[in-house]
Formats: C-alpha cells, structure tokens, sequence
C-alpha cells in the first residue's frame, strides 16, 4: 500500500521517533517484558495509528511517547530532542505534546470553558486571554455554546470534545490519544472520527492515537502500526492509500474492506 504523497515528509520539529525504547515492568527475569527494543520513525504532520490485540503495548508505547513512563532502556526523540535523560524528563519536550485519554477526566466543578483553558491558567496565561483561546477551541471541536456548562451537563461525545479542546489549549505541535472514543456508543464513535479528521485537517498536528478498532484505524490513519501480542513489537508500518477527506461512505467500499480483511488477517494470524 502506498501512503499519501501530499504528506510526505511532514515535519520534522513535530516528529517523534523511538530508538531502541523498551520497557520492561518489575525485576529482570521475573518482570513483564511489556514492549520489546522498539525502533520506529513517526512522521509529523500525519495521524498514525496504533493497532494490535490487547495486552501488546500500544498503551505502554504511547505513554512512553507522552513521557508518562521512563524507557527501561533506549530513548524517544520529540522534534529531534531526547525526551529521557539521566532519568529525567525533558520539559521543552514535553511541551509539545498533548494528552487525551479514554474517560474526558474534566473536573466535575469547572465549567466546559475553565476546564479547557485549565493548562494555560497552570501556565499563567491571563484570564481573559485563556477564555478567549477556550472558546475559540470550543469552536475547533463544535461545542461553542456549551463553554458555560458544568461536564454533567454534556454527552459523552461532548465531554471527549471539551478533553481534545483542553489538550490543544497550549497548542502542542503532537496530540497523542489513548482510545479516545472506546467508551462511546457506535454512532457517536462515527461522528467523532469525523470530527477528529475534520479537526487534524484545520491544525496539522501529529496525532498517534490508540485503538482496537480496525476499521477506525483505516477510516483515520495516514500510517498504522501493527503491533504483535506481548512482548510488543512493530510487526509492519502500513500506509493507507484514502485521499482526504474521507466521507463514511468509504467504509463500504470494496477498496476500505480489503484493507481491513487483509489487518484483520494479520491480527488473527
């Protein structure tokens, strides 16, 4: 399969790539071996996917990439910068890199917008400045109107697009999400890969996003990396060939299904 030619290259301040990065939980020989020496290139300015079964790592790796967790051994480069060294973290790293996880984790008593702009008050970004940027992101993600309501008052769907909005807040050159819509029932889950696609396409981040969903993996993916049962390892890079942007009605095409057959194939092999 041949990738996008319009995004090739990308860009390299917001690239990431994993050098020999492994991580293993508890002692040696009797800890869990959790991702093998991993060396991957992800390029930026594309959305690349991470696909394997469950317990093959591609949460491990994605924290690892979030600077969550140390590599047991290797590094992981953002832009070309180490993000380890000595055991410690690079911040001017990690400022480029924004995190959404499965549960949208708003604080139940901050309004949409004062969740949103929490990391540049954090940052001591005055207020009315970060209240203008959240509702500008509340535009971005399609909840403007809502900036005002507490979490409880907003779906799902809505709160993940409150959690994507905060994430952007302080405009990350790499968004990284975690199974971002595995708790979302399958209609909402369709609109928010639309969204996700519609907002990737007006920002040019670097998104690695997380899933078990094969045919969210081709429906969004420039790249997606198979990973093989644990221990963990890139089992193939696999570029989706789909101009964008991509309508829903390509899942039923005879082209999207031999795509998909042909991962499910290699997942169940």
């Amino acid at each position: 399969m041949t990738g996008e030619a319009a995004f090739a290259g990308g860009n390299a301040r917001n690239s990431i790539a994993l050098k020999a990065a492994e991580k293993r939980f508890g002692a040696p020989g009797v800890g869990v071996q959790a991702l093998t020496p991993t060396t991957l290139d992800i390029v930026g300015e594309e959305m690349t996917i991470l696909l394997g079964p469950s317990g093959c790592g591609k949460t491990t790796m994605l924290r690892l990439i979030a600077g969550l967790e140390p590599p047991t051994s290797g590094n992981i480069e953002v832009g070309g910068a180490n993000l380890w060294a000595n055991n410690r973290r690079n911040v001017q790293a990690l400022s480029q890199l924004g995190m959404v996880f499965q549960d949208a984790n708003l604080f139940p008593w901050l309004t949409i917008e004062d969740n949103i702009a929490l990391p540049l008050k954090l940052r001591g970004v005055a207020k009315a400045t970060r209240l203008n940027k959240a509702r500008e992101l509340c535009e971005l993600v399609g909840i403007l109107g809502f900036e005002k309501r507490l979490p409880r008052e907003l779906s799902g769907g809505m709160r993940q697009r409150a959690a994507i909005a905060r994430a952007l807040s302080y405009d990350p050159g790499i968004l990284l999400m975690d199974e971002p819509f595995g708790a979302l029932d399958a209609m909402t889950r369709d609109t928010m890969n639309l969204e996700l696609q519609r907002i990737w396409m007006e920002t040019r981040k670097t998104i690695v996003l997380v899933t078990h969903s094969i045919g969210e993996a081709v429906f969004l993916a420039n790249r997606i990396v198979l990973l093989s049962p644990r221990p963990g390892r890139v089992q193939e890079v696999i570029d989706v060939p789909f101009a964008r942007p991509r309508d829903p009605g390509i899942h039923g095409t005879p082209e999207f299904q031999a795509i998909v057959a042909e991962l499910r194939g290699k997942l169940e092999h």
